[in-house]
């Protein structure tokens, strides 16, 4: 039997680094898919503690809010850093990807078609930010020397940025080097390869 379970609509959204980590760190996940018909009947909004999924289910404990879902499993899976300052660290880098992926959601949600040639140009801005630390740092990770949740979060954001804009990563070695490294993961490469996540759209709007 599965030890987490997953309620959420059939696309990567905002559980694709979710989903990457626990593959990478071996862990079974089972899955309900909701459609946006069965959603807007309104009986399980109601009971989700803000309105909205993802919801995740670990044994007796439901958590809502997709970064919480990550912090929770970084601490069970060794992915939160060595001491309290990394975890801090982690923490920081963590809230720098959800700034980005905000950025991004209100594109593809609110100005895909008059804001994508202002957001591609603009995205350097923000991706310089990563490759600085990647760059300092040296180990290939975000913060310390092992993968943290940040890492696989932002893993997951530059997955759906280089299909918005296919040579973002282009001038940024760090960056790419990064994507290819945790690419290359076995686990991860083999649930980057599997047809049904690759099936599922990575917004819920047609929009990529």
């Amino acid at each position: 039997m599965a030890p987490y379970t997953l309620t959420y609509f059939a696309v990567k959204g905002r559980c694709g680094a979710l989903k990457i980590m626990l593959a990478d760190k071996d862990q079974q996940l089972k899955e309900n898919l909701v459609t946006f018909e069965e959603w807007m009947k309104g009986d399980l909004k109601s009971t989700c503690v803000f309105g909205q999924l993802p919801k995740f289910e670990d044994g007796d404990l439901v958590l809502f809010q997709s970064n919480a879902m990550l912090r929770h499993l970084g601490r069970k899976h060794a992915a939160y850093g060595k001491n309290d300052c990394e975890a801090s660290l982690i923490d920081v880098m963590n809230d720098g990807v959800e700034d980005l992926r905000l950025k991004y959601i209100k594109l593809i949600y609110q100005e895909y078609e008059t804001g994508k040639e202002a957001f591609i140009k603009d995205l350097s801005n923000h991706l310089k930010c990563f490759e600085n630390v990647l760059a300092k740092n040296k180990t290939g990770f975000l913060v310390g020397d092992q993968i943290s949740f940040a890492d696989y979060n932002l893993f997951d954001l530059l997955l759906n940025l280089k299909v918005l804009s296919p040579s973002c990563l282009d001038s940024f070695p760090s960056l790419k080097s990064f994507v290819d490294k945790i690419s290359a993961r076995p686990k991860v490469k083999a649930l980057l390869e599997c047809e049904n996540f690759k099936k599922l759209p990575i917004n819920g709007n047609g929009k990529q």
